[in-house]
C-alpha cells in the first residue's frame, strides 16, 4: 500500500480549481482573438447568483473607477453651490451666460451611409481635415484615435489606416507605446522590448507633466540595465513593411545618451542636452525596423511614431478600461511642445464600453463629462477636428438568452448630446454595426465579426466597421 498522506488528492483539486479560477479571469476571447469563450468559475458555481448580467462581466469589464470619482466630484461641486446661495445671487445678471439651445439631432442614416453628424456651428467640423487631405502630396495628415479596449490591438484603427493609406497615401503604422504585455495581439506591428515600467492615466504617483494623449508614458525600470524598445515592419496590411521617417518623443530632464537604430546598421548614439521640454529623435530614411535602447531612469519615453513625410497618418492610442474622462489630465504644455514634432488635423474619440452598466439608465453625468474632455482636447490641440464615436452594440445575457443590452440605446443619446453640445462632430458606431441585436449576429457570423463576450470586434469585425467608417468619412470629406 501507498504511504501517500490521504489527504494529498484533495491538495491537488484544490490546487487544480484555483488556478481555473485564475484562468477564469482573463481576458481569453480578446487573446485568442474570439476562438476560447471568456468563463467565469466562481460566477457559474455559485447559488442564487443574479442571471441577468452582462456578459461582458465575465471579461473583467468594469466602470471606470475614474468615471466614478469624476462624477461625486461633479456631485459634490453641485451641492456646493446650492449650500452658498448668496455667491450666486452676487452674480450679475446680465454676466450670466444663458445656455443655449442644442441643434436639431441628425438622423444618422442616408441610405446605406452612416452620416459624419457635423454640429460644429458652422458646419465645418471636418475643415482642417479635409484641407491636410487636399495637400497629403506635401504633407503627413495625422489623425489619433483614441479610445479603449474596443480598439486594442490595433483592431478597427489598422483597417481605416490602410483603407486611407490606400486611397491618399502614406505609410507605416505611426503611434506605438513602448511596452506591450500582449505584443503579439496586434498584426500591424511587431513589437518587442524589454526593462520597461508603464505609467497610464490611472496610475498611482503618476507624473502628470509627462501626461499626453497617449495616456501613458515609460521609465527604465529600476532593476533593467537597460530599456529597449524595437518595431519591426509587416506585410499582414498594405503600406506597413518599411516606413520613411522614425521620431522618438521624449522628455529628459537631465543630460543623457539616448541610442536608436534602423535596420542592422548599427546603433547611432545620441547625445541628449537635458530639458524639462519634449524633445524629440527623427532618424530619415526607408526603415523596416526602428529600435530604441536608454539606461537613464530619469527619462519620460512617450512613444514611437512611424510613418511617412507625406500622405495619412493614423494612430491608435488604446487604453483598456478607461471611460476618457482621465483625458482632461493630458498635459497642456506638454502637448503644445509636442505639437512641434506631432500634431493632428483629426482626433476620433473612441469610449463608452467602461461607462455602461445595465442598472444605470441616465448617463447625463457622462455626457457632460465627455463635454469636457472634448474641450480640453482642442485646448491641447487647436489645429484638430473632432469626432466622437458612440459606442457599438453591446449584449446582455437574461438566463441563456443574449440580447442587446437595453441601455445602449442610452449612452449613445448621451455621447450624441456632448458632441451636440460641444460642437463636434459624431459618427453611430452602433447604428453603423446594424442597430438593436446587430451585436448577436456579428458574433455568430462565420468568421465571427465579435468575439463571445458580446462586446468587443475580432479583427474580421474591425475591418468590417472600418469598411462602413471610411464610406461614411470619405462621403462627407469628398461630397
Amino acid at each position: 500500500m501507498s504511504d501517500e498522506p490521504k489527504g494529498k488528492p484533495f491538495l491537488i483539486l484544490f490546487i487544480a480549481v484555483i488556478i481555473v479560477a485564475a484562468v477564469s479571469q482573463l481576458p481569453l476571447s480578446r487573446i485568442s482573438g474570439g476562438k476560447l469563450n471568456d468563463f467565469n468559475l466562481i460566477g457559474d458555481i455559485l447559488p442564487g447568483s443574479d442571471t441577468t448580467v452582462a456578459v461582458a462581466d465575465n471579461d473583467n469589464l468594469h466602470i471606470d473607477k475614474e468615471l466614478i470619482a469624476a462624477i461625486e466630484e461633479q456631485k459634490d461641486s453641485a451641492k456646493t453651490v446650492v449650500a452658498r446661495p448668496q455667491e450666486t445671487a452676487a452674480v450679475p445678471q446680465d454676466s450670466i451666460e444663458e445656455e443655449k439651445p442644442l441643434p436639431e439631432a441628425i438622423n444618422p442614416r442616408s441610405g446605406d451611409i452612416i452620416k459624419m453628424e457635423d454640429y460644429s456651428p458652422d458646419g465645418k467640423g471636418l475643415a482642417r481635415i479635409k484641407a491636410a487631405l487636399a495637400e497629403s502630396g506635401n504633407r503627413l495628415a495625422r489623425i489619433a484615435v483614441i479610445g479603449d479596449s474596443y480598439i486594442e490591438g490595433d483592431i478597427f484603427t489598422q483597417n481605416v489606416r490602410e483603407k486611407l493609406q490606400d486611397r491618399y497615401g502614406g505609410g507605416g503604422v505611426g503611434y506605438v507605446n513602448m511596452y506591450s504585455e500582449f505584443p503579439g495581439f496586434r498584426r500591424s506591428v511587431r513589437q518587442s522590448g524589454s526593462g520597461w515600467t508603464v505609467f497610464n492615466a490611472g496610475s498611482s504617483g503618476k507624473r502628470n507633466a509627462y501626461m499626453s494623449i497617449t495616456e501613458q508614458y515609460s521609465v527604465k525600470s529600476a532593476d533593467a540595465t537597460t530599456a529597449t524598445a524595437t518595431y519591426k515592419g509587416v506585410n499582414k496590411y498594405h503600406n506597413l513593411s518599411s516606413w520613411g521617417v522614425s521620431r522618438f518623443v521624449f522628455v529628459s530632464p537631465q543630460n543623457t545618451v539616448i541610442r536608436t537604430k534602423c535596420t542592422d546598421d548599427g546603433w547611432e548614439t545620441h547625445e541628449i542636452t537635458g530639458s524639462p521640454e519634449a524633445q524629440c529623435i527623427e532618424v530619415s530614411g526607408a526603415a523596416p525596423s526602428f529600435s530604441v535602447s536608454l539606461s537613464d531612469s530619469s527619462v519620460a519615453a512617450i512613444g514611437v511614431w512611424l510613418d511617412e513625410h507625406c500622405g495619412v497618418s493614423v494612430d491608435c492610442m488604446s487604453s483598456r478600461g478607461f471611460s476618457g474622462v482621465t483625458l482632461t489630465r493630458v498635459n497642456e504644455k506638454l502637448s503644445g511642445e509636442m505639437r512641434r514634432y506631432i500634431d493632428y488635423d483629426l482626433i476620433i474619440l473612441e469610449f463608452g464600453i467602461n461607462a455602461m452598466s445595465a442598472s444605470q439608465r441616465d448617463y447625463s453625468a457622462y455626457s457632460r463629462l465627455m463635454v469636457k474632455v472634448i474641450n480640453h482636447i482642442r485646448q491641447c490641440y487647436p489645429n484638430a477636428d473632432i469626432v466622437m464615436m458612440g459606442v457599438g452594440d453591446r449584449g446582455q445575457k437574461t438566463g441563456s438568452e443574449v440580447k442587446s443590452m437595453p441601455v445602449t440605446a442610452a449612452m449613445v443619446n448621451a455621447q450624441r448630446t456632448a458632441a451636440r453640445t460641444a460642437g463636434c462632430v459624431f459618427w453611430d458606431t452602433r447604428e453603423a454595426m446594424g442597430g438593436e441585436g446587430a451585436i448577436i449576429k456579428w458574433a455568430s457570423a462565420q468568421p465571427p465579426l465579435a468575439n463571445k463576450d458580446y462586446v468587443h470586434l475580432s479583427h474580421a469585425g474591425g475591418a468590417r466597421l472600418a469598411e462602413e467608417f471610411v464610406k461614411s468619412f470619405v462621403n462627407a470629406i469628398e461630397n
